[in-house]
């Protein structure tokens, strides 16, 4: 029997001997590598903090105790432990558990997340409530070198020491987010890790953490510090801001992790501990794919080796297409925000290094950045996904469209996010951007459309976005040479006999729309369908010439309701003061789960037979109107 077997609750950890804890460590990675590889997740980061959590467990006591896992994309290990393990299996897959911390899941989950840069803020409310009501609970925030590139981060440590007189930081160390971190922060952690000075004195801390305990080892520790007072400390960004900093430390070896956070638990004072480890340790092929096995689908666990997609995602079919525009223009500058493997930009900068940057998991920097370089005549491509775009949307406003700077959002992941769930979900943009003036807004129906659109928004001297899908669409072939699609028109697909109902697709719903028409042709009904490409400006012609004729109008978009493409032809119906009726079909005003999309969809009803179901009241047979030999008359 396996010892994770017998690991019910952290309580049964705990009563562990050092050599099993160790066997529980190789045992937790094996089930890593064989349990993610039926439904993939994140399991290169999960692979690197093995032993830090075990320890985090073993010296701390959850519920009662908090931590907070920066994006909590690496809390996995943190769920084999703390009572999930029968469930492990069912990780990101429809009904099953959450590839993220997730408030509603477990009580060990205090705060759920699934964005950068939260879990320092949000452990300092939660530190400074503590203090406040006179608990004594410890609050523990774990977070990598690259949640430090963010500005959420650094807003929060420039408070924590006028906040709270007890908190623990675990900087955890591994030099990636998803791609290789960039910028001065990993520039100076790596000074700091390669400081042979550094070298030296974690050697020693490592030696009295291992022989010494309580008290004693207290009293050392600060004789350490003392005697390092007359170095020169390349950590002195966190001592000046209020932390005390302690480490680098090896973030695999137990006994020193351990006894370290049994020492950090008795500092009545702010403190961050460096922690040094390698993401995938334990599996080779990890190891040599970063990038890959930070979140990857399905995967052989012996290998490591993944299916081929088959096709090019709709990320690759941008990055190629803006390879092309740069080619022509050279204006044209691609800009992202620690993602260019997820946005496919680290195609965009193998062909044009010198148009390429990475601004680190900054978003909000992003924009701005973007906002700068149009001001001065280049042609910025702002690529960030739909969800983590939501982290901008002051600069968006403010320094973008108020200025209308000539900035292209690309908005990868509009819609669904699947697996990830409701913290990546794009199911909010066009709502959130719409609103805006001088932003226009579109969405493709497919791959070609796409490259269109592209084009399209390099030529527009002013604010433009675009959203598309998550993965593979459906494999239209993208022509050599892109067109402009002119402002604002939509794409009449058919025309139909006489309709009686005129069908508004948007995006990657435009096939459902498609279907929907051809069943309504076997019914007799003979529809409209046109490609809406536009959620803003939205073409008001099309709309007024279909409104007065038919009796209802169909609006499908992979977006909530709320503010959405459908809510855009309400108004526009209503500014024409046109009253036909119109039937929306997309997402409810709620958090939609983690799941497949088309389980999602079928779910929530956005598929064919949900909305021919609502039309079916709307397309009843017209009554007959008999007239009398009087009405004739008269």
């Amino acid at each position: 029997m396996r010892i994770l077997d017998g690991i019910d609750s952290p309580a049964d950890m705990k009563r562990l001997l050092p050599p099993q804890l160790e066997q529980l460590a190789a045992e937790i990675r094996e089930e890593l590598i064989t349990g993610l590889s039926r439904n993939g997740g994140h399991l290169g980061p999960n692979l690197g903090v093995v032993e830090l959590t075990i320890a985090l467990h073993y010296v701390f006591n959850t519920p009662e105790d908090h931590f907070l896992f920066d994006v909590s994309h690496q809390a996995y290990v943190h769920k084999l432990l703390t009572g999930r393990r029968e469930q492990f299996h069912t990780i990101r897959s429809p009904g099953g558990l959450n590839g993220f911390m997730l408030r509603g899941e477990s009580p060990h989950d205090c705060y759920g997340a699934g964005h950068a840069g939260t879990a320092l803020s949000a452990a300092l409310g939660m530190a400074a409530a503590r203090d406040k009501m006179g608990g004594r609970e410890h609050v523990v925030a774990l977070a990598g070198d690259a949640a430090f590139t963010c500005g959420i981060t650094y807003e929060a440590l420039n408070n924590i020491a006028h906040h709270t007189k007890r908190l623990i930081v675990v900087l955890n160390d591994n030099e990636w987010s998803i791609d290789k971190n960039v910028g001065a922060i990993a520039t100076y952690l790596n000074n700091i890790v390669t400081n042979p000075k550094f070298d030296q004195l974690r050697e020693r801390a490592r030696s009295f953490v291992e022989l010494l305990g309580g008290k004693s080892a207290v009293r050392m520790a600060r004789k350490a510090e003392e005697a390092a007072k007359s170095m020169l400390w390349p950590s002195v960004i966190f001592e000046e801001l209020g932390l005390k900093y302690y480490g680098p430390i090896d973030g695999h070896h137990i006994p020193t992790l351990i006894r370290t956070f049994e020492f950090l638990k008795a500092q009545n004072r702010p403190v961050l501990l460096h922690v040094l480890t390698e993401k995938g340790k334990g599996f080779e092929p990890a190891i040599q794919k970063q990038k890959k096995f930070h979140g990857l689908g399905p995967y052989d666990p012996e290998t490591g080796e993944t299916k081929p997609a088959g096709q090019r995602t709709y990320s690759e079919v941008f990055a190629d297409t803006l390879v092309k525009l740069a080619n022509l223009n050279d204006k044209v500058v691609a800009i992202t925000a620690a993602m260019p493997n997820g946005t496919g930009l680290d195609r965009f900068r193998t062909h044009h290094p010198d148009k390429y940057f990475d601004v680190g998991i900054a978003e909000e920097h992003a924009v701005l950045f973007a906002a700068g370089m149009a001001t001065k005549g280049l042609k910025p491509f702002c690529a960030i996904y739909s969800t983590f775009l939501q982290r901008a949307f002051d600069p968006v406003v403010h320094d973008v469209c108020l200025q209308n700077l000539p900035v292209v959002f690309c908005m990868d992941r509009g819609g669904l996010s699947g697996d990830d769930g409701p913290t990546h979900h794009g199911l909010f943009d066009i709502s959130y951007l719409r609103s805006i003036p001088n932003m226009v807004h579109m969405s493709p129906k497919d791959e070609d459309e796409f490259s269109d659109m592209l084009y399209t928004a390099m030529l527009h001297n002013g604010p433009i976005a675009v959203r598309y899908p998550r993965g593979v669409g459906p494999g239209t072939p993208v022509k050599d040479v892109p067109r402009a699609l002119p402002i604002g028109k939509a794409e009449l697909l058919e025309h139909g006999e006489n309709p009686r109902v005129a069908i508004f697709a948007l995006g990657a719903l435009v096939p459902m729309a498609q279907e929907i028409a051809r069943r309504l042709d076997g019914q007799g009904f003979s529809p409209a369908v046109i490609n809406a490409r536009f959620a803003k400006p939205l073409d008001v012609e099309m709309l007024e010439f279909y409104a007065p004729t038919v009796d209802v109008i169909l609006t499908l978009e992979d977006h909530v309701l709320g503010g959405g493409f459908g809510s855009a032809v309400l108004e526009a119906l209503n500014a024409s003061g046109l009253t036909t009726p119109v039937v929306r079909i997309g997402w409810p005003d709620q958090f939609v789960e983690h799941g497949k999309p088309d389980d999602l969809r079928a779910k929530y009803g956005i598929g064919v037979e949900a909305a021919l179901g609502k039309l079916r009241p709307f397309l009843a047979v017209r009554p007959v109107v008999k007239c009398t030999t009087d009405d004739v008359a008269d």
